[in-house]
């Protein structure tokens, strides 16, 4: 009898402790508990005419996105949102929303949508710093890939400062390399660390069949908290600049071949640029000759091969900032300590 007991409470022990879960995955299912309410899934759609003027709401892609604030701003990815004409947004109790654009920034991957229902369950994700993140520390992605909606991965942040061309041509510095899986649909979902709180917007994986290969990228939460607030008071981020109008790296080429740095095709009138003394392109009148002024090659101690750099260089800084510009006019070095402006 007591050995029939004694078996007993064995086996109920073992089946308690098969139960038993370890600290980090209660971590896990915390914090997908507390941060999958303020993750949505986002439907990009446009409208089209058939034969018979009829219009047509055809879905053309999806992605993620997550809650900012109790006024409906909802943050994800441009590309999630381009070419769309209009937008769906759908909560985790399958709520399902209309939404508008607000506005975008495609050199940063970052959009921002609005719904003006359904406030009552809207709930801002936690937002946290890139300060202090860790190589080797817990990333947790959460999204809707391929459809599948409440998704959660984990993995760890693979590398840090992170340098890749994004959707809108130019180079987003400091991405979070992570290896938690993120494939076609995750886009615009966030990055969470161990506490919940956002870290990275899930925006692009490396792979040459098109999903998940173990190396996935976000834009890391500083981008997040200065653009976003842009996008929300302007429909635009605020850049930054001289006053110069620059030749594209295709027109510069056509015009000039080879040249290394930025060439300024015009400087605008009352730009901080002209009360520096900067000089745009003009062509000669006896010869037709294009002739150079000023090539910005650096700015402070920042080389400028091209407009990648030159924007990301001006993007350090605030309108209102003094910063050195460094040049090439006929071949000879000047620089010009000029204050930067807003551009809209």
């Amino acid at each position: 009898m007591l050995r029939g007991l004694a078996l007993t409470a064995a086996v109920l022990g073992f089946a308690r402790g098969a139960l038993a879960l370890l600290p980090d995955e209660e971590n896990t299912i915390k914090v997908f508990k507390e941060a999958s309410p303020s993750v949505v899934f986002v439907t990009n759609i446009a409208v089209a005419q058939n034969l018979f003027m009829d219009e047509l709401a055809i879905p053309q892609g999806s992605g993620s996105g997550f809650i900012w604030d109790r006024e409906g701003h909802i943050v994800t990815n441009y590309h999630v949102v381009r070419g769309g004409d209009a937008f769906l947004v759908t909560l985790r109790d399958q709520t399902q929303i209309e939404a508008r654009l607000v506005g975008a920034e495609p050199r940063k991957d970052l959009a921002v949508l609005r719904v003006s229902k359904a406030l009552d369950k809207m709930r801002a994700l936690p937002l946290g710093s890139t300060e202090g993140l860790q190589v080797g520390q817990k990333a947790i992605a959460i999204g809707n890939p391929f459809g599948l909606d409440n998704t959660i991965t984990t993995g760890i942040i693979s590398a840090l400062g992170r340098r890749i061309v994004g959707i809108g041509g130019v180079t987003i510095h400091d991405m979070i390399q992570t290896d938690a899986a993120i494939n076609p649909g995750n886009s615009g979902g966030p990055l969470l660390d161990s506490q919940g709180r956002l870290i990275g917007v899930n925006t692009m994986i490396y792979s040459r069949s098109g999903a998940y290969a173990g190396i996935g990228f976000a834009v890391p939460v500083s981008h997040v908290r200065r653009i976003v607030p842009q996008l929300i008071a302007h429909g635009r981020v605020i850049q930054p600049g001289i006053g110069v109008a620059i030749l594209t790296d295709l027109q510069k080429y056509r015009l000039l071949g080879e040249v290394e740095g930025v060439v300024v095709r015009e400087v605008a009138a009352g730009s901080p640029a002209l009360r520096a003394g900067m000089r745009g392109l003009r062509r000669d009148r006896f010869t037709g000759r294009f002739l150079l002024g000023d090539i910005i090659v650096g700015i402070e101690e920042s080389p400028v091969k091209d407009y990648d750099d030159l924007y990301n260089a001006l993007d350090r800084y605030k309108a209102g900032e003094m910063v050195t510009v460094r040049t090439l006019r006929e071949g000879r070095p000047r620089s010009y300590r000029i204050e930067l402006v807003s551009i809209y």
